[in-house]
């Protein structure tokens, strides 16, 4: 979105606006932006590992309210921020969130 794009990534709103020939895929190539785009699903990862020894410790209840937790501080953070780091420190607490949930949480049919 070019609010977002304008706000928090100037250089990549300023590439994509001007070159109109280049492919999308050149336009966006930001490492910062590349980082905010990844540090969720690194952090999900990561978290995902942690969550089973979590679960093992202290149960599937607190492993749950936890995740939900750093799920809900990470929007919050997300939706409060004024810089960029702001925005990839309430990725990383989504990617915990996910990654909690991803281990703990059990499908039914």
């Amino acid at each position: 979105m070019e609010p977002f794009l304008k706000k928090f990534f100037p250089e990549a709103y300023t590439k994509m606006k001007e070159d109109t020939k280049i492919s999308n895929y050149c336009k966006f190539d930001n490492q910062l932006l590349t980082l905010f785009t990844s540090s969720l699903y690194l952090a999900g990862l990561v978290a995902s590992f942690f969550a089973s020894f979590v679960t093992k410790a202290f149960g599937r209840k607190p492993s749950i309210l936890a995740g939900g937790a750093a799920f809900l501080a990470g929007a919050a953070l997300g939706g409060a921020a004024f810089n960029v780091y702001m925005l990839i420190f309430g990725r990383i607490l989504l990617g915990i969130g996910v990654g909690f949930a991803n281990q703990v949480l059990q499908l039914h049919q």
